[in-house]
């Protein structure tokens, strides 16, 4: 624990005889790289924590270990890998992945940011943003934590609160009116009244939806509808459509969208009513044997407690939304007393409930371990540290690249360069003819003959291919192959190599690249060297990319 600590900490239960200390210490160091925002230096950790800056340096490095942050020099910073875990829940809870479409369409219709979230204790958790892209928009993410009280879906799950659940929520109000436990809002200048709360309760009971009237900050207006559970009726989600005030007033808002709203919540409703029970799908396998690999590789840097007791986190998903014991330790690979303490610990944190004696639950807190700063990253930031031990490895500047909107230019969006006298120039935004690069032939390659652009093709030196036919079986081959190697066409002397880096679907979103002078490396030496050591990282770049995008939107640039 800090050594002063919050109102809220101090009101915290006793820690259990049977909870793992170092998996409390690690779920400490990810709540406060979280509220960082996503990158702390090891000092500021050992401050923020309270933790020695041994256990500081042996957390991380198991953390990074696991791949669930990243040693950058002096700073640890959280990495897409460490969204598996809240991707455990939310598949779990099958919410989004049932109604994020209703949602989509519904900001498309509304041109509005619409949004899905879920009563976490007090407050209510983002679990969907569809947002708008304008200079003035939305800035909530997946995962973050509002207090009930300053939003539109608040209310609405309060109808459903217990004598002791408002007992908590005054106790906490009486202790922190501003709501400064809450780093996802500004602190309240002027909080109201806590009656003022419990009249927009019973309001919301008697009309079915709810208002935020600049309650989070001036200007931001909402109106919230429950989506209720067909098997309960309580409340399983709540949907919002966000605005401000130079588009719509509260009660503009309620007028004019609220019928589309609770439209869109009644298919939402029937969505959640006609879907077919999930399938399990499979757990992941060898944990228990990876940790046990792990402690004996790295020794005493390795806290194997720390990382066991993470993996139970992930025995849980889609069709595994509740688990006994037993399933909890089959699914890990752990001993069943390693799993209880594991579990102990987590329900002890908030993270784990139980949802009938003997059998476990992810609760929503589980998105407070990185979801909201990783779920805002991008292809790019993602990209940019492989790109740089693809650098360092190979002694040749990196890049990344997207095909542009009208797909006959290539777009760089993430380059490490080379400290060498003579290297290729060229910067983040440069866009090239893609007929005529490594990058822009993988990108193309991956597109049926009919949706290609291949635009005029120049002669741009003695060896640019500009025959449309010739062109058309490159590219067949460049798909078959999984490579493209472009020699002296785009530039004399220039010899660059790039292989495809894939979505979730398959689908060639960016391409990879090297490039060099031909005097650095033979053909033969690119084919049998270079294009196994950047699938390699292309590998590396799409796992953290698949996980990223399980439940949010990666922008490609």
């Amino acid at each position: 624990m800090p050594a002063n600590p919050t109102l809220k900490e101090a009101a915290a239960p006793a820690v259990p005889d049977e909870a793992v200390t170092p998996l409390i210490r690690g779920i400490t160091v990810l709540r406060q790289l979280t509220e960082a925002g996503g990158t702390l230096s090891l000092s500021a950790l050992e401050r923020a924590t309270g933790l020695a800056r041994s256990t500081v340096d042996r957390i991380t490095s198991t953390l990074a270990h696991m791949g669930y942050v990243r040693l950058d020099g002096r700073d640890a910073v959280l990495a897409p890998r460490l969204m598996e875990l809240g991707n455990a829940y939310l598949a779990a809870l099958r919410l989004p992945a049932l109604l994020d479409a209703r949602a989509d369409a519904l900001a498309d219709e509304l041109d509005e940011s619409v949004s899905l979230a879920v009563a976490d204790g007090d407050g209510i958790r983002f679990i969907h943003q569809a947002t708008r892209r304008r200079a003035m928009s939305l800035s909530f993410r997946i995962g973050d934590l509002l207090p009930a009280e300053r939003t539109a879906p608040g209310p609405l799950f309060a109808t459903e609160w217990t004598a002791e659940d408002w007992k908590r929520w005054r106790a906490r109000r009486a202790a922190n009116p501003e709501n400064r436990d809450f780093p996802a809002v500004p602190p309240a200048e002027h909080p109201h009244p806590t009656e003022e709360f419990t009249r927009r309760s019973t309001q919301a009971r008697q009309d079915g939806w709810a208002l935020d009237d600049q309650l989070i900050e001036p200007g931001l207006v909402a109106v919230a509808v429950p989506v209720r559970d067909p098997r309960t009726g309580r409340i399983a989600c709540a949907a919002s459509v966000v605005s401000h005030t130079s588009r719509h007033t509260a009660t503009g808002l309620r007028d004019t969208l609220l019928p589309r709203l609770r439209a869109a919540v009644a298919a939402m409703e029937e969505d959640l009513r006609t879907a077919p029970r999930p399938e399990p799908a499979p757990a992941p396998s060898g944990l228990a044997t990876w940790t046990g690999a792990s402690k004996q590789e790295l020794g005493r840097e390795f806290v194997e407690s720390l990382a066991r007791g993470l993996t139970v986190l992930t025995a849980f998903g889609e069709g595994r939304a509740e688990l006994t014991l037993t399933e909890v330790a089959k699914a890990t690979g752990l001993a069943r007393a390693t799993a209880r303490r594991a579990l102990i610990t987590y329900e002890h944190l908030g993270l784990v409930a139980q949802s009938r004696p003997g059998t476990f639950t992810l609760t929503p807190q589980v998105l407070s371990l990185g979801y909201p700063p990783l779920s805002r990253t991008s292809l790019p930031h993602i990209a940019a540290p492989h790109l740089a031990a693809l650098a360092a490895r190979i002694h040749e500047s990196t890049s990344l690249a997207v095909l542009t909107a009208a797909g006959d230019e290539i777009q760089y969006t993430a380059r490490v360069a080379t400290a060498r006298v003579m290297s290729v120039n060229i910067t983040v935004g440069t866009r090239l003819p893609a007929y005529a690069t490594s990058m822009g032939r993988v990108l193309l390659a991956d597109l049926p003959p009919a949706a290609r652009t291949l635009g005029p093709l120049r002669q741009l030196t003695p060896r640019t291919i500009t025959d449309p036919r010739t062109l058309t079986r490159t590219l067949d081959e460049v798909r078959n192959q999984g490579y493209a190697l472009v020699d002296e066409e785009l530039e004399e002397g220039l010899r660059s190599l790039a292989v495809p880096v894939r979505d979730r679907t398959g689908r060639a979103v960016a391409a990879l690249n090297t490039a060099m002078h031909t005097s650095r490396h033979t053909l033969q030496e690119c084919v049998d060297h270079l294009v196994p050591t950047l699938r390699e990282t292309a590998d590396a770049i799409e796992a953290d990319l698949h996980v990223s995008a399980r439940f949010t939107r990666v922008p490609l640039s």
